[in-house]
């Protein structure tokens, strides 16, 4: 049984600090997103809405944000988890054709990795 055990308690204690390094770079990598986006429980919402809890919720429904037209016509059918959120760092406007968020998008797949996990807990 200590055969079976081991290497799932290896994988748990060795995933935590990557994780950990990952929020840390994510938190890095979103230096370019606090223009327009604040992570802050109860921060008021900035250009873009406050992505505080973001991931699990259904997109554009953060409260008292003004989506635009696309957004509110598309974004009730995504749900806002670590696929959908790279889909959309990626590429905005491919995830919503006609999105006001003016934003290129993350070329670089492990910093999109990272600011996702940011996301996950966000320590402003």
């Amino acid at each position: 049984m200590l055969k079976v055990l081991a290497p799932i308690v290896a994988a748990v204690v060795l995933a935590s600090p990557a994780q950990a390094q990952d929020a840390a770079a994510g938190k890095r990598a979103f230096l370019k997103c606090v223009a327009c986006h604040s992570v802050a429980k109860g921060a008021p919402n900035k250009i873009g809405p406050n992505l505080f809890g973001v991931v699990g919720r259904k997109a554009g429904t953060a409260p008292g944000f003004r989506y635009s037209a696309a957004m509110k016509a598309k974004g009730a059918a995504i749900v806002w988890n670590p696929a959908t959120l790279d889909k959309w760092l990626a590429r905005p406007s491919a995830v919503i054709p006609g999105t006001s968020m003016a934003f290129a998008g993350v070329p670089n797949a492990a910093e999109r990795a990272s600011i996702i996990a940011y996301l996950k807990k966000p320590v402003p």
